[in-house]
């Protein structure tokens, strides 16, 4: 994410909001919160220290910074702070998220400072990966805290085809647990400590390595570079290790139900034949090595780029 838009109201300039926004959220893990802070820096401005930080699940963070009271989060988090947001401030708000940004409201003292508008900029890769994904059969669904337009808009860029926007944690495990209930097997990606409770609840969590350690305490797979490519990557290297699975199981069930009854006896009484320890220590041996070899072959494994 970057950040898109600083709309200041008020006594604030752009300068001053931004400054006041980074000091909240320089305490917070979230994406969006280091994409402004990271704005900050780069624009060098000085950022205070915050006091009693406090994060509020699925409305913002909220903290004294200086002599003010601050908040930075959404609308329902104004309401909750009795923060009025008049129909302008909307207006505009409401025009940023058309344009894919997620909107945040910056309230001093009880008062709105101003809109921060941060942008999730589309991998170059995202675009192919969701068509390839499409193409093996999977159905794409978005869950996300942000507003509903602006998870429409990028939702509409991407050939999604279903979106759950402005849930919190619980209601994105909730989703999860229900397409389950429908009998759908279910792979969640995530990166954030709001997706931690949807990994654990998916039947796969994909949680990405430039992601929280929360979100990758909580999945069974780690994508290093963060690329939904790589889960077309993980995809066939699973179905490949699963294939390979059931090839050594046929191996060895094929070794052991002719060499034991073999080294039983079966065929002495008919034929004579008895298998030597010399023998069935060599057969034994030529089943792990034929079973170690053909593991091997997925090291040669040809992965989806």
């Amino acid at each position: 994410p970057a950040l898109r838009e600083v709309v200041a109201f008020g006594a604030f300039d752009r300068a001053g909001a931004l400054a006041l926004a980074a000091a909240l959220e320089r305490s917070s893990e979230h994406p969006l919160a280091r994409a402004i802070v990271s704005a900050a820096e780069q624009e060098k401005l000085t950022v205070a220290e915050a006091r009693d930080f406090a994060a509020l699940t699925g409305r913002g963070v909220r903290a004294h910074v200086g002599d003010r009271d601050a908040a930075l989060g959404n609308l329902a988090l104004m309401d909750e702070l009795g923060v009025g947001v008049d129909a302008a401030a909307r207006a505009r708000a409401e025009a940023l998220r058309g344009e894919g940004a997620t909107v945040m409201f910056l309230a001093a003292d009880g008062a709105l400072a101003a809109l921060v508008a941060v942008a999730d900029r589309i991998k170059p890769t995202t675009p192919e990966a969701i068509h390839r994904l499409h193409a093996a059969g999977l159905r794409i669904v978005m869950l996300t805290g942000d507003h509903a337009t602006t998870a429409q808009a990028v939702a509409k860029t991407l050939g999604i085809d279903a979106v759950h926007a402005e849930v919190s944690p619980a209601n994105k495990a909730a989703v999860i647990v229900a397409l389950k209930t429908e009998g759908r097997r279910v792979a969640m990606a995530g990166d954030g400590i709001n997706d931690a409770p949807a990994l654990a609840a998916a039947d796969v969590g994909i949680a990405m390595g430039s992601g929280t350690d929360i979100a990758m305490e909580s999945a069974q797979v780690t994508l290093v570079k963060g690329e939904l490519t790589a889960i077309l990557r993980a995809r066939a290297l699973s179905r490949a290790t699963v294939r390979n699975i059931r090839q050594n199981l046929f191996f060895a069930f094929v070794y052991n139900s002719i060499g034991i009854p073999v080294a039983a006896g079966v065929l002495y009484p008919f034929f004579g034949v008895l298998l030597s320890p010399a023998l069935a220590a060599a057969a034994m041996s030529l089943s792990s090595v034929s079973v170690v070899s053909n593991a091997l072959r997925l090291r040669k494994l040809a992965l989806p780029s």
